[in-house]
């Protein structure tokens, strides 16, 4: 009897590409292969000392055991809000306008299923990371896709972006009631100017639609470039919100702290939800992330710094192996496009290849949407030593690699 059970919900989610990969990487290495990992991005460093610090103390007051607040302790929100004003001359109320979530993926995902109806229509620019997508069609929500276009320094193709957009908007029965935006952005390192959030503030008030702004990867910039907010258009919080994380910028992947701010009906609903469905973060690790946010921030630099200097190295290295990608300015990730003699294998071909003759792994892009199948992603969480070997395992399977053995 429970065997013939289907749970519609999880039959909207198609089967995870990554995982695919991911089950070729474990193979080799139980079979004791050395398998060089850039598929995730997990950020490889300790968190900074002095948030740790707070984390101890904190846990070790027998007040701080309890229940929780759901949408972040005051404090918490308080500094979330003193973080935008500093970062981005930006004014937060944190009563009403954040709440802290349990990372920026359930914030979202929740988000998107307080705000949206059997039948919405979002509109999310592919490739994407696959929550953004996937979170409306979980929610009842239809999603459409909207190819998004830029140059070789990754930085997004704006009056295409928006001649595409208007175009999607005509054609969507019924219209759009959201459109998501990650800048910079998550597969692709695509960035964008403050220009671009002026219009695009302007074209969600005419159309009515409400914008939703991940800015994950604020942090991590390279090349003097500096990430705008929206909240940075006057008028913004009327029609958007904008979710941040502390796992990149501060090596806290696995504390789960993120938020989410801005306009009030948006976030009256994030909060209600979360109201019935969690009792918040453990309250030391709130605290723990008030300190983070509140305080020294040379760290942010130390770990912006890491990454930098591994896309470097790594853009040069795999370069000089004989596979030629470009430099990104922004988040963690290289977006590289598959060699040619070997792009008729589609992405998760290659990434398969990849592991198997020569030992890395990285994420097809097909796994972030049909306009990304030429394309992998390189998290930047190995070290020199790792990403020269990588490079030298490379260069030997490119050069051995003969497309006519290939189906």
């Amino acid at each position: 009897m429970f065997d013939e059970i289907q749970f519609e919900k999880i039959q909207r989610l198609p089967k995870y590409v990554f995982a695919a990969v991911n089950e070729i990487k474990m193979s080799e290495r139980r079979n004791g292969k050395d398998v060089i990992d850039f598929s995730m991005g997990n950020p490889d460093g300790n968190t900074p000392k002095h948030i740790v610090a707070k984390l101890i103390e904190a846990s070790q007051k027998s007040g701080n055991y309890g229940y929780s607040a759901s949408k972040g302790i005051y404090k918490l929100r308080l500094a979330i809000a003193d973080w935008y004003k500093r970062r981005f001359n930006v004014d937060i109320d944190p009563n009403g306008e954040a709440v802290a979530t349990i990372g920026s993926k359930e914030g979202y995902t929740h988000l998107i299923e307080a705000i949206t109806n059997v039948g919405d229509v979002a509109i999310v620019p592919d490739p994407t990371y696959p929550i953004h997508s996937y979170a409306f069609t979980l929610a009842g929500g239809t999603v459409r896709k909207m190819a998004m276009k830029y140059n070789n320094r990754f930085e997004l193709d704006e009056n295409q972006f928006f001649i595409d957009l208007k175009s999607a908007i005509k054609e969507s029965v019924p219209k759009p009631k959201y459109v998501v935006v990650n800048f910079p952005h998550n597969p692709t390192t695509v960035t964008v100017n403050p220009d671009f959030y002026v219009r695009l503030v302007a074209m969600a008030k005419q159309e009515r639609f409400y914008i939703i702004s991940d800015i994950a990867y604020a942090d991590l910039v390279f090349d003097g470039y500096r990430t705008p907010s929206i909240f940075e258009v006057a008028g913004a919080k009327d029609v958007a919100v904008e979710s941040f994380t502390l796992s990149k910028s501060y090596n806290m992947a696995g504390w789960r702290v993120g938020f989410i701010v801005g306009n009030r009906k948006l976030i009256g609903a994030l909060e209600k939800i979360k109201s019935w469905l969690d009792y918040g973060m453990f309250t030391p690790i709130q605290i723990a992330a008030t300190v983070a946010l509140n305080g020294d921030q040379s760290c942010v630099e130390d770990i912006r710094k890491t990454y930098e200097d591994r896309r470097d190295f790594l853009v040069k290295s795999f370069n000089s192996a004989g596979w030629q990608i470009d430099s990104p300015r922004a988040s963690m990730f290289v977006w590289a496009k598959i060699p040619e003699k070997m792009r008729h294998l589609g992405s998760l071909e290659f990434s398969k290849k990849l592991i198997l003759e020569a030992q890395v792994a990285v994420s097809p892009g097909i796994g972030f949407g049909e306009y990304g199948d030429e394309y992998v992603r390189i998290a930047l969480i190995e070290n020199k030593n790792r990403i020269k070997q990588a490079s030298k395992n490379i260069k030997k399977f490119l050069k051995e690699f003969n497309p006519k053995t290939t189906n």
